[in-house]
């Protein structure tokens, strides 16, 4: 796989980082290590068949979702595609209730009808993960211009931005592009970060999009602010991403990132990865996040030692342990009572004319 070059890392002067306390680095080093640590546990439940259904583990891109999210404000609306337990923990969502949702279990975050993908988490505003690809960018463009109504109609509410997440294989997909448009045309400040791993399932990002190399472009034909920034580095995707964050959330204006990342697993858990070498997975690893972040605050900040670290991988560890006792000793949904519940079998009133419609009789409301 070819990478398109990234953006410099601002000077040591410039950075936005020096100026962040130690506890706030060592807080991010936790969250990218629960991630890991978490989906690794994933992959063993998968494997012994305690979660079905799809499956998407998100090693190796943790610093995109904590570096991204450390850029916005928790009343900021967030939603991203199905690739998103990281999203989920890294937004405030407990590994108990994130488990759950996997095994099917009625504590869940969507009492276990969501699973794998589909990861909702209002109190935190994590407005889900969305299983079609592509579907999740008009939402986006929605989440941004309710957040604007609100504060310039109904003043009811500060200025917020919506962190629209979605991968390369969604680029080229015609609602993203519509979001875009609207997006720019009526000023909604939702910030499209697209999580550049390289591959569309099991297609290089160079054989399904065309210019793969200036992403940008494409936002910039829109009229909308772009950048393409080192996703590898948590510090400089704080670095870049917060001053356009800001900006975004000042002017309430849309933005367009090409974030470079890499997943060290498959597309999902039944990718046999045929389409890429041993030996380019390795070459990524060498650039790994968790492990760059870990040097800077032991060498450079001086603020975690070795014990430390070991300390903080045991806690961890103890702590997504938890959360599989807590999935697997969670409750199994009955089916005479959670079957047809949440849908549109039991709907709100007036919600829609055809709720009501039974296949072979009369829709009572028409």
């Amino acid at each position: 796989m070819t990478q398109a070059s990234t953006t410099s890392p601002k000077a040591d002067s410039e950075r936005l980082t020096d100026k962040l306390p130690d506890k706030t680095l060592t807080k991010w080093l936790y969250d990218m290590q629960l991630i890991r640590e978490f989906e690794s546990r994933t992959m063993q439940s998968y494997q012994q068949a305690k979660i079905g259904g799809f499956c998407h583990i998100y090693t190796g891109q943790e610093a995109v979702a904590v570096g991204t999210i450390a850029c916005t404000e928790h009343h900021d609306p967030v939603v991203t595609a199905y690739r998103d337990h990281g999203h989920a923990l890294a937004r405030g969502m407990s590994p108990e209730a994130c488990m759950a949702e996997m095994y099917g279990k009625l504590e869940g975050c969507a009492k276990g009808k969501g699973g794998s993908m589909h990861m909702f988490d209002r109190p935190n505003n994590l407005y889900g993960g969305h299983g079609i690809v592509g579907a999740q960018t008009p939402l986006g463009a929605g989440l941004a211009f309710a957040a604007r109504y609100h504060w310039e109609v109904l003043e009811d509410g500060p200025k917020k931005i919506c962190l629209c997440y979605l991968g390369d294989g969604a680029l080229d997909q015609g609602a993203f592009h519509e979001a875009q448009n609207l997006a720019a045309l009526f000023g909604w400040p939702v910030i499209y970060v697209v999580e550049n791993n390289g591959y569309s399932m099991g297609t290089a990002i160079n054989r399904h999009t065309a210019n793969y190399e200036n992403l940008v472009d494409r936002a910039k034909g829109y009229g909308i602010k772009a950048a393409e920034i080192d996703g590898f580095d948590i510090l400089n995707i704080y670095n870049e991403l917060k001053p356009i964050a800001d900006e975004c959330r000042d002017l309430q204006q849309p933005a367009f990132i090409d974030l470079k990342t890499y997943r060290y697993q498959g597309h999902s858990m039944s990718d046999p990865q045929k389409y890429r070498t041993k030996d380019e997975v390795e070459d990524f690893k060498g650039k790994d996040s968790i492990a760059a972040l870990l040097s800077h605050l032991m060498n450079e900040r001086g603020c975690v030692s070795e014990d430390d670290w070991k300390d903080m991988q045991k806690e961890i560890k103890g702590k997504v342990k938890a959360s599989l006792e807590f999935a697997e000793n969670g409750t199994d949904p009955d089916p005479a009572t959670e079957l047809l519940s949440d849908t549109y079998a039991n709907p709100q009133p007036n919600l829609s004319p055809s709720a009501e419609y039974h296949h072979g009789g009369k829709n009572p409301l028409l």
